[in-house]
């Protein structure tokens, strides 16, 4: 059988309380919890002394190359976790979402934040804010990580997902974490924070594990630094939230409840249109898919009232297809419910909500323990009747509300106040943009699918790692994923004020009006570890002709009049002939650009390109190439040199020194060794 125990401190604790913990499909016992007596204020300690410093040492792009390498080692055990996973309820399409969704979840969250964070402890964000008339004194906002313990208490829905989710953003911010998990399946996700600690990847205090029914007085030893994140019900959230100490210490709490998502049926749609059938596969999917314990299930199926009856029939006929029983049988499209307690919990809601709705349908299945059927209710007065927007049954059901007109189907989507996520099924545009904005500020995420976007779309309960989740309101009015965003709200951002070069010196990435250091070579000759933040070359000057303006007209076939009417050109905003900004930009590549063989092995792109003055025949520009920050790249086995990426500030001026254009540049340049990183 196995073991549910706490990790906390380096060791697993294996003495405490014993509770068995049960399959949601046998009901017999499938793993034993050891409740420890756990000292939670050293655990917190332990966690602030050991882990946080060692996650600080290392750069972002070092902590997301830790959580890369964890998902790649935990993919390679995925069957064992799916095995497990039939224990929950889950089917195997329900445990993928589970599994290698919230791997996958990790890896997006680990390429975005390589791709868009500084490759240094903390990251440098966005432009400086000008302070001075003379720009000696600057701003600039950096988010550097938090001196505390990430606690995240999860729900049970979602065992893995719900814990590398959260992990991995708050892993690679610099923050060390604590996982609570819920009891019900928390044998599946321990047996993967097991592997986690089997892997060795993270360092010493990176996480610690609870495996408890409550978390004791974990929440009374939080100090400012700290921070939580929740996952389940608003009522234990809001709870939670309101705790004395949460609230003395401005503790950050990250509130993801569940919440009754909706789904509206355009009122352009009628039956004989595919965007009807892709409408009604959705909700039945959303209400079967994990047996409709999921936060973003559609609660609320919001229909033109004149297509009541044809949607309830297209539902029941769909779910009368849905297969329920043992979730490890190839067949079974529906499993049980997480646990009987929670099919006790659903029946009582539904007990609740059938007092003001319709019952229309009921799978027949004779079932008992934790299974339950699939139900479809009607509330045929949805505006007038508040509680089917605040009772939610956590389990595969839905709501049919029935809509007069477009206004009348927004203010009943809203009436939730607050969800993580509504959808629009409609094949009319300019519908989408009514109902959308409409919608908009009541919810987290809101997605609008026709039949062009059907094929390929994520579905309307799948969060994404790249998007936000969560929601205002009734939803918790908090914000996790986001792609690079949710390492960010593990961070604290600073607005850092002084010179451009005091700034440049602390946060170790150029900003524009710091000193420079003139290389002491062409720097495209110098290998990625030679580089360093802040050196620079100005280049040799050239004098623009009118020739280069004709020719360079010709080679790209750019005839803009301003480059090539002079009568044209004298009446407009310039005065006269202006050379291309795409000719300086060439003009300027040659300027900086070393012939020779070297380390850089190609120009990589460029970014925020600005022609801030014309340039006319007979100007004399230069440019000034500096190098702004270096972020090191994993070598991959296709490679056939370790590489980085630097990124170079250029300023192109003309003989009066006024700036002409300004860019960055990005080089591929070689590095002279390879790292850990190269050999995972």
């Amino acid at each position: 059988m196995m073991k549910v125990q706490s990790f906390i401190k380096g060791e697993w604790l294996t003495e405490g309380k014993e509770t068995e913990l049960l399959s949601a499909v046998t009901g017999e016992p499938v793993a034993q919890m050891i409740e420890a007596d756990i000292d939670y204020k050293s655990a917190l300690e332990y966690a602030r002394k050991v882990g946080g410093p060692k996650l600080r040492e290392m750069t972002i792009h070092e902590r997301a190359f830790k959580i890369k390498f964890l998902g790649q080692y935990l993919m390679e055990r995925k069957e064992k976790y799916y095995e497990i996973s039939t224990h929950t309820g889950a089917t195997r399409a329900d445990s993928w979402i589970d599994i290698e969704g919230g791997i996958i979840t990790a890896f997006g969250i680990s390429s975005k934040s390589r791709r868009h964070l500084s490759d240094l402890p903390w990251h440098v964000e966005g432009d400086t804010e000008r302070l001075s008339r003379k720009g000696s004194f600057i701003g600039q906002h950096i988010c550097v990580p938090k001196h505390g313990v990430a606690v995240h208490i999860n729900a049970f829905n979602f065992p893995i997902w719900g814990m590398l989710e959260k992990m991995a953003p708050a892993i690679i911010s610099g923050m060390p974490v604590i996982v609570k998990p819920s009891p019900v399946g928390s044998y599946l996700s321990c047996e993967v924070f097991k592997d986690i600690i089997e892997s060795d990847i993270l360092p010493e205090g990176a996480v610690q594990f609870i495996a408890a029914d409550k978390p004791g007085d974990l929440l009374d030893h939080l100090i400012s630094q700290d921070s939580v994140a929740f996952t389940g019900s608003a009522l234990t959230g809001q709870k939670l939230k309101a705790h004395p100490n949460i609230i003395a210490n401005n503790v950050q709490f990250n509130l993801e409840a569940d919440s009754l998502n909706c789904s509206i049926l355009g009122e352009d749609v009628t039956p004989d249109m595919e965007e009807f059938d892709l409408f009604i596969k959705e909700v039945a999917r959303e209400m079967t898919v994990k047996t409709g314990q999921k936060c973003t299930a559609i609660r609320r199926t919001i229909v033109p009232e004149h297509l009541e009856d044809e949607v309830i029939e297209a539902l029941k006929t769909r779910l009368g297809k849905t297969t329920i029983g043992d979730p490890g049988e190839k067949e079974t499209r529906m499993g049980p419910l997480a646990s009987s307690l929670q099919a006790e919990r659903f029946e009582e809601q539904l007990q609740q909500l059938s007092e003001i709705t319709e019952t229309v349908y009921m799978s027949n299945d004779d079932l008992n323990g934790a299974y339950t059927n699939s139900r479809v209710l009607v509330c045929h007065q949805p505006m007038q009747v508040n509680e089917v927007h605040r009772l939610e049954a956590f389990g595969p059901m839905t709501t049919v509300m029935p809509y007069k007109n477009t206004q009348e189907a927004i203010d009943i989507a809203n009436k939730a106040n607050g969800s993580l996520v509504g959808s629009l099924f409609t094949a009319d545009d300019e519908l989408a943009h009514k109902i959308t904005m409409g919608c908009a500020p009541y919810h987290g995420r809101f997605m609008v699918i026709n039949k062009n976007s059907a094929e390929e779309s994520t579905g309307h309960g799948s969060p994404i790692a790249s998007l936000v989740h969560g929601g205002p309101g009734h939803a918790g009015g908090g914000e996790e994923l986001g792609g690079a965003r949710a390492v960010l709200h593990n961070m604290q951002r600073i607005a850092l004020q002084g010179s451009p070069t005091t700034l440049r010196n602390i946060v170790k990435q150029h900003i524009s009006g710091a000193e420079t250091t003139e290389s002491d070579k062409h720097p495209f000759q110098k290998y990625f570890e030679e580089l360093e933040v802040g050196e620079a070359m100005t280049t040799k000057k050239r004098t623009v002709t009118e020739k280069d303006v004709e020719e360079f007209a010709e080679l790209s076939g750019d005839h803009f009049y301003a480059h090539t009417d002079p009568k044209a050109a004298a009446r407009s905003l310039f005065g006269k002939i202006v050379a291309h900004g795409y000719f300086v930009l060439s003009a300027t590549a040659g300027l900086f650009v070393d012939p020779d063989e070297g380390p850089v092995m190609l120009n990589y792109g460029l970014e925020n390109l600005r022609f801030v003055a014309p340039v006319f025949p007979g100007d004399t520009i230069q440019a000034k190439l500096i190098l702004k920050r270096k972020n090191i790249r994993q070598q991959k086995k296709d490679d056939k040199f370790p590489f980085g990426v630097v990124y170079w500030d250029v300023e192109v001026t003309n003989q009066d020194e006024v700036l002409v254009a300004e860019y960055t540049i990005l080089t591929l340049m070689k590095r002279k060794n390879k790292l850990p990183i190269d050999e995972v």
